[in-house]
């Protein structure tokens, strides 16, 4: 049975751990990110974040009802971090690019996090305030509602379909990655004309096309596409 979750107050009062530091819902996060860098997914367990703190790893159950909570509040930090320092301006178009980059990149700083939680809906504060947010970019943009939000869908799916993509990419082993990347070089761009007409010439492109990111490619069309819904209008 899940435990009973205590307000942040109560838990405030709370004696030190052995490291000497008073457990937070903050502070527990942090580690787990921690936790997921150094270790991947088997690090987020209860007994290694215990561990990292000094405390008892039931402790953290009387600030998440269990480790699945404990996830969505790590996918909610990294949306949290994406918007620290963003203020909105008077250019849509840029002011959506930005978010979607922020996010982006927020994701990418930890992929093994990034792994487990893009495909995750939270409902925690920083979602909901992304939400808000990008729904009023695309509200002072112009956008009837049912508009913004079918642009909205648009824009965080694929914000968070590349995060998760190239994230797994992130995650790999060193040496599976290379290998992946090195399969451009050594595959494709060795492919005849006469049996791949299509491939042939496009190889150096897609050598120097496929090891990298598309999602600024993609986001800056799907940013040209809503622009001409909104003209439309």
């Amino acid at each position: 049975m899940a435990k009973k979750v205590v307000s942040e107050s109560e838990r405030r009062r709370r004696r030190p751990t052995k490291t000497g530091v008073v457990l937070s819902e903050q502070l527990i996060v942090t580690t787990a990110l921690r936790m997921l860098r150094e270790h991947g997914a088997a690090g987020l367990t209860a007994r290694r974040i215990g561990a990292a703190l000094g405390a008892d790893p039931s402790s953290l159950y009387r600030y998440f009802r269990g480790m699945d909570e404990l996830t969505l509040a790590v996918g909610d930090e990294l949306i949290g971090r994406a918007l620290r320092g963003w203020s909105a301006s008077a250019d849509w178009r840029a002011d959506l690019r930005e978010l979607g980059l922020r996010i982006h990149a927020a994701y990418l700083a930890h992929p093994q996090a990034a792994v487990l939680t893009a495909s995750r809906v939270s409902g925690r504060a920083h979602e909901i305030a992304s939400d808000e947010i990008i729904l009023g970019v695309l509200h002072r943009a112009g956008f009837p509602t049912p508009a913004a939000v079918r642009v909205y869908h648009c824009f965080i799916d694929q914000t968070l379909a590349f995060a998760a993509l190239d994230a797994a990419t992130a995650a790999l082993p060193e040496a599976a990655r290379r290998a992946d990347e090195a399969v451009w070089q050594a595959t494709y761009a060795r492919l005849p004309a006469d049996t791949h007409p299509c491939i042939a010439p496009a190889a150096p492109h897609l050598v120097a096309e496929m090891n990298v990111s598309a999602y600024p490619a993609a986001l800056d069309m799907l940013i040209e596409s809503a622009a001409a819904r909104l003209a439309a209008v």
